[in-house]
């Protein structure tokens, strides 16, 4: 268990999606305890609760960030905290951990309606039709096999998660931009789903009630069955489609041990690693014939908007990704870097990987630790690498 300044706790909050980073002082733990298992009394807003599961951090102040069954972390403010008790033998709290055991929980949180449909590794949570959830299923199934059979052949074997992934799916966008507002605010209505890092859930809508994939699916024959579902595999769909991969990669890279939720991650390491992934083949039944093509409208962007210094930047700090009039430039930019790294040094970008993989929740994060990683793991700074990223790029847009 990690111990660390009265406040953190409260910035991690903030943490609710991916493009969140909290950054605390590193503290030993004080009683060598790690991975212990409690059941936590908390009050609010006049209503008693016990809730289940492991301490990931505790406040100096008495606040701490659990982890529930489900894999969810809740905030527990010292104030809200009424008793905490170590569960007998240390291990897993009640209620199991497979898809059924996970589902109910989840389910008991939602609105009426949802029904839970499981695949291998993951529980789906609907009120959609169960031929979507089980399209949705197929596509994160291939997804799971391929970025794990892709990180082990590159020198990255991931851990299996211990737990069903989950993924909330709406039946309408009205439904989904609901629960979505509160959390991304005016971003919700730009996006067609996203990664939840507090309750690590994909988070998302049916597609084919979209504009352009309702179109498609009338041009293909609406009354035909299946006409709505082969309408996701058209150019029209693809953006869509894209995003949605994009955020169940995230949900992977944070559910395999190449990134711990909560530790200083760099956006431009993360959100590269979903870029690279995010576009499948959905008329391969494979799902990703070729991993790691050239993302097209990514260079394109790319070439329009870099700076001298611009990798330097990307290395030290996310504020690029927080602004509205440089977000695009910076997903171009954390692509553009991810793909340089994986053509050019691949051994030392997954040795990159595996120390931010190291990292705790809360760790320490700052820009000069920064790029003492990225020095550590290439063997030059960001400075000094950028000519060679240049001359590679480069040849990319001559080709």
């Amino acid at each position: 268990m990690n111990r660390r300044p009265s406040g953190i706790l409260a910035r991690a909050a903030q943490a609710a999606v991916i493009v969140s980073v909290v950054v605390a002082r590193i503290a030993s733990p004080a009683d060598g305890s790690a991975d212990r298992v409690e059941r936590v009394t908390v009050r609010r807003d006049g209503v008693t609760k016990a809730l289940e599961g492991k301490v990931v951090v505790e406040a100096v102040d008495g606040g701490i960030l659990l982890e529930r069954p489900d894999t969810a972390l809740e905030l527990l403010r010292p104030q809200a905290i009424v008793r905490r008790e170590p569960l007998a033998g240390g291990g897993e709290p009640a209620g199991g951990l497979d898809a059924a055991a996970v589902g109910r929980r989840i389910l008991a949180e939602l609105p009426d309606g949802f029904e839970l449909f499981s695949t291998k590794h993951y529980c789906i949570c609907h009120d959609t039709s169960r031929p979507y959830a089980q399209w949705c299923g197929a596509v994160f199934e291939r997804l799971h096999d391929a970025f794990t059979n892709y990180w082990s052949r590159a020198g990255l074997p991931l851990a299996a998660a211990d737990r069903p992934l989950v993924v909330v799916i709406f039946s309408s966008q009205e439904r989904y931009l609901a629960h979505a507002r509160p959390v991304l605010g005016e971003a919700a209505d730009r996006v067609a789903g996203y990664y939840d890092l507090m309750s690590n859930r994909v988070i998302t809508y049916d597609l084919t009630g979209s504009d352009a994939v309702r179109g498609e699916g009338l041009r293909g024959g609406a009354g035909r069955p299946g006409a709505k579902l082969a309408a996701l595999a058209s150019p029209a769909a693809s953006g869509l489609v894209a995003t949605l991969v994009h955020e169940a990669t995230h949900q992977m890279a944070f559910n395999s041990g190449m990134h711990r939720r909560l530790a200083p991650v760099p956006l431009w390491a993360s959100e590269g690693v979903a870029i690279y992934f995010e576009t499948p083949d959905l008329g391969s039944s494979q799902g990703w014939r070729k991993i790691g093509l050239v993302n097209e409208p990514r260079l394109a962007h790319w070439q329009k908007s870099f700076q001298p210094g611009d990798v330097a930047k990307l290395v030290a700090d996310d504020a690029a990704f927080r602004r509205a009039d440089s977000g695009v430039d910076a997903y171009a930019a954390a692509w553009a870097m991810t793909y340089f790294l994986v053509q050019t040094r691949r051994g030392e970008f997954v040795e990159y990987l595996r120390l931010l993989g190291a990292k705790e929740p809360l760790a320490e994060d700052s820009a000069e630790s920064r790029r003492e990683d990225f020095r550590a793991a290439f063997g030059v700074g960001p400075e000094e690498i950028e000519p060679a990223f240049l001359r590679f790029m480069g040849r990319l847009r001559d080709r």
